[in-house]
């Protein structure tokens, strides 16, 4: 589903490259975690293949399917199936969350030449997600974000998730500032998820997240490139002895 090829990244105006040769190849009904320590390059890769603006893609290839997405506008990305779980989401004062969950999924739907969902219809999805995922009934009724706890904020991203029911799903530390129970609801939100027809890759730096998603690779990212790739056991290597000997191999 996921073959990425010797992919060279910097910021736009500037020399040095943060993603140096990364290459990883994914799977169709496969999890895969990527972990390493800070400024290695992980949100970049996750950036890059959604289109963020301020980068340069110098050489290689992110092909979804056998189509290069770097070739692709975010939203063409988007109807494609590629979603990104953000590490902090953003607020929006204004728009209420349903509204902009209905937008999303409706434009989606129509460039992929889809019926659009009435209102009837996606209040009946969303309402059924949001229960599954502890959403409450008001969190869709405010600005998208405004005002809500960490806890909710990614509770609410894995709704949109839920609701859009993405081919590949990128995760961006998505347990960050999660207290346990917050992490339970959010990680079986994404199990749900799961299928032979859909990929993830999970960016974390714990261990505790991948207890339930449980991957099914996990790599390890130092100087803008994968240098190990394992079972979940690499996982537990990682959280008893740490990055050192990774970012010393990569040097």
């Amino acid at each position: 589903m996921i073959e990425i090829n010797n992919l060279h990244v910097g910021i736009e105006g500037e020399t040095s490259e943060i993603l140096q040769g990364l290459s990883l190849s994914i799977a169709a009904g496969e999890v895969h975690a990527i972990m390493g320590p800070n400024g290695t390059g992980k949100s970049t890769l996750a950036n890059v293949l959604t289109g963020q603006n301020g980068y340069e893609v110098r050489s290689g290839t992110a092909l979804m399917d056998g189509d290069d997405l770097l070739t692709l506008s975010p939203d063409e990305r988007a109807a494609k199936g590629v979603f990104l779980s953000f590490q902090y989401p953003v607020e929006i004062p204004g728009v209420p969350a349903m509204t902009f969950m209905r937008a999303c999924l409706n434009a989606q739907r129509e460039a992929r030449a889809e019926e659009k969902l009435s209102a009837a219809n996606f209040l009946k999805l969303a309402r059924e997600k949001a229960s599954q995922l502890q959403v409450k009934p008001d969190m869709l009724k405010r600005a998208l974000n405004v005002g809500f706890s960490g806890g909710e904020k990614k509770r609410m991203e894995i709704l949109q998730m839920a609701v859009l029911a993405p081919r590949f799903m990128i995760l961006d530390e998505t347990d960050s500032g999660l207290d346990i129970d917050a992490l339970k609801i959010v990680a079986q939100g994404v199990n749900d998820l799961r299928s032979p027809e859909r990929s993830m890759l999970v960016i974390t730096h714990y261990q505790r997240l991948l207890d339930f998603l449980k991957p099914d690779y996990v790599h390890v990212m130092s100087a803008g490139k994968i240098v190990k790739s394992g079972g979940p056991e690499l996982a537990l290597e990682l959280e008893e002895h740490g990055y050192d000997g990774y970012v010393e191999s990569a040097a």
